[in-house]
């Protein structure tokens, strides 16, 4: 009798599942998500590289779309806060010394391409020069001698007859700025900033060409840019910006994003290979922008940074694309053998192609010739070198990091309208720059119950999972506190990275009694994590793909959220949110994402984005793009107004501005400070 009882209240408990259309697990029936961050990652690459060049179909298509194309762009690469239109700060461009070769001389300048930004470079002049005549940008690659190390190619653009300027980086060269915030010094900031090095060596490439455009001898309708490596991606970059390199040759300085994560190469590349890929882009799409004009593409074939198969389909695509312009003689490829460098044939095919859209002559790559880099030809750093007395005391190469994106100053605000109306824009722009990556369909939930227990709390436990992304299944401990026919108030506590196995419940122990209390381990926490050594990988890969971690695990918070309220014991009005440290910072972006919160419990939580971590990239992880363009941590408690925010233990002082902005616009804080408590 006994066990038949027992049967029955097992039919009945399995008929109530039913009724909320949630089935109870079957270890023989596993869901497919594998919550594997490699393969999510890589899935997310491949969409990307997929989708290049999609919805374009005709030149009408292409004519529509090309501008806001072009803005996206410019934004990606971190152009944002630079005059890319109308006038320009002057380059009072300063020469420095004078070295007279066979055939052509080398000039030794540095020129002032944003107020106290100085660039130094050497301007290669053919001699006789008596009508202006075509010029190269050459823009060096990640080597510590840039302009001495590379100097065998402006040498032989002079003596083809070109004017060539080569222009140091902000990192190596004479002056070492910083290139790899991200990849070597735990400025993961730089995401939030929307910053990349990459914007910089754009915007010192285009008054590169401004200063060339302004020689006298220089045609300036007739320019081009050139690179390896480094300067072979930002030869993309800055032919896609700027429509004056009618020529442009990168080199060993593209591959497709599907196998930069899908093998890894990512982890070898600088921070200057890649925009802030909001938007979602593949080289193909920074191709589009340069055609019509002439593109060469050059890549060795056994390059341990760029695979010659992806290289090879961004080449076959644009080519594509060129045609559907009517300009597919404008495209060509090379492929080299070796490792990541020139070659003999690269070089000459290069210079062929210069002199070709360039000086409208057909001449063969092996007449046209290769660089002579013998000992003999090649000038030491010292005599090439343009800061002789020293750099300039002002420079701010080697900060310009922190100054290159404009973040905005605390918004003015004014009445509870005001206030409204700030808040909508914050989320709008939030949308759009931060979280762009957020699918536009949510998957379906296909909730499961995977376990059930009396003990736990006083009405028992249950777990549910509910799929969050494509990928991801996540699970969902509820601890009942009261009657489950009961519509009661629900907390959801998101569990912390590496946190103690009591620490989660610790935390929240002082919630009211009234308050059921959900724990959920998003995206990187608990059993959904990864190696401690994959962190500074997941970090950077994300990056590229358009997304953080925390905006991944903002976008599981809130699904989570949405799942809670479909239970039919959950008072969908009173659920709120409850985090600590960085996971207190995904409380308050999903909740301000979601507009609807009831409460939010945080502890330690950082008051700003604006934060270096540690140098191995394996500490917090709570960088999201652009974010800072948009608001800061210590803001968004006042755009969460009505939401109760609890402060537990105490608050960082620069959060009184949220609660001075509310006071000011005639709105009670609803900002709780408790101290001393047991947590």
């Amino acid at each position: 009798m006994h066990r038949y009882l027992i049967f029955l209240l097992f039919i009945c408990f399995l008929y109530s599942c039913e009724s909320r259309k949630i089935p109870v697990a079957d270890s023989n029936d596993k869901p497919p998500e594998d919550n594997n961050i490699r393969n999510y990652l890589s899935q997310a690459a491949s969409e990307i590289t997929n989708n290049a060049l999609s919805g374009i179909n005709t030149t009408e298509e292409w004519d529509r779309i090309r501008s806001g194309k072009l803005k996206e762009f410019q934004d990606m690469v971190s152009l944002g806060s630079v005059p890319l239109e109308g006038d320009r700060p002057p380059l009072n461009v300063k020469y420095t010394g004078t070295i007279q070769m066979d055939g052509y001389r080398i000039e030794k300048l540095y020129y002032e391409s944003l107020p106290d930004l100085y660039v130094p470079a050497n301007l290669y002049i053919p001699d006789g020069i008596t009508e202006p005549v075509p010029a190269v940008l050459y823009l060096c690659g990640h080597s510590r001698t840039q302009k001495t190390h590379y100097q065998a190619h402006p040498r032989k653009f002079a003596e083809l007859g070109f004017v060539c300027l080569i222009v140091e980086t902000i990192q190596y060269g004479e002056v070492w700025g910083e290139h790899w915030g991200c990849y070597d010094r735990g400025w993961f900031n730089w995401y939030s900033r929307g910053y990349t090095p990459a914007g910089v060596e754009v915007w010192n490439g285009i008054r590169g060409l401004d200063l060339l455009s302004e020689l006298q001898e220089v045609n300036g309708e007739r320019m081009g840019i050139t690179g390896i490596s480094g300067g072979g991606a930002i030869s993309w970059f800055l032919g896609a910006v700027d429509t004056r390199a009618q020529v442009v040759a990168p080199v060993c300085g593209n591959s497709t994003l599907e196998d930069q994560i899908s093998k890894r190469t990512v982890d070898g590349h600088c921070d200057c290979m890649m925009m802030i890929n909001t938007y979602g882009w593949d080289f193909q799409d920074i191709g589009a922008l340069i055609a019509p004009r002439p593109l060469f593409i050059a890549q060795a074939d056994r390059d341990g940074l760029n695979t010659i198969e992806s290289s090879e389909r961004v080449y076959t695509e644009l080519r594509d694309f060129y045609s559907l312009l009517g300009a597919e003689e404008n495209i060509d490829f090379i492929a080299t053998p070796g490792g990541h460098s020139y070659h003999k044939n690269s070089r000459q095919e290069i210079f062929s192609f210069f002199i070709k859209h360039l000086m409208g002559k057909e001449i063969a790559p092996e007449v046209a010739g290769d660089v002579d880099e013998s000992p003999g030809a090649m000038l030491d750093n010292e005599t090439l070198m343009v800061y002789h007395e020293g750099v300039p005391t002002d420079d701010r190469t080697t900060s310009i990091q922190d100054s290159f994106i404009d973040l905005p100053e605390p918004p003015d605000i004014n009445g509870a309208e005001g206030l409204s109306n700030h808040r909508d824009k914050v989320v709008k722009l939030l949308k759009e720059k931060t979280f762009h990556q957020f699918p536009d369909v949510p998957h379906p939930f296909e909730s499961v119950l995977e376990f059930r227990t009396r003990d736990r709390a006083q009405y028992g436990s249950d777990i549910y999972s509910f799929i969050s992304e494509e990928g991801w299944r996540l699970k969902v401990d509820f601890r009942w506190r009261n009657p489950k026919n009961e519509k009661r108030p629900l907390m959801i506590v998101l569990k912390s990275p590496g946190e103690s196995r009591w620490a989660s419940a610790e935390f929240i122990s002082g919630l009211d009694e009234k308050w059921n209390v959900a724990y959920i381990e998003t995206r990187g926490v608990g059993e959904n994590g990864w190696a401690p050594e994959l962190q500074w990988h997941v970090r950077r890969a994300s990056a590229w793909t358009g997304r953080t971690i925390a905006s991944m695990r903002v976008y599981d918070a809130l699904r989570c959220l949405e799942f809670c309220r479909t239970l039919e014991n959950v008072d969908a009005s009173a659920v709120g949110f409850a985090g600590r440290n960085e996971m207190g910072i995904i409380a308050m972006y999903a909740a301000l994402l979601d507009g609807k919160c009831h409460t939010l419990m945080l502890k330690d939580v950082p008051p700003t984005l604006d934060l270096p971590g540690a140098k191995d990239g394996r500490d917090a992880s709570f960088e999201m793009l652009n974010a800072l363009q948009v608001t800061d941590n210590y803001q968004v408690p006042a755009l969460l107004s009505p939401t109760k925010i609890v402060f537990m233990e105490e608050m960082e002082d620069r959060y009184n501005w949220s609660v001075n902005v509310l006071r000011d616009v005639g709105v009670e804080p609803s900002i709780e400070i408790l101290k001393n408590t047991e947590n």
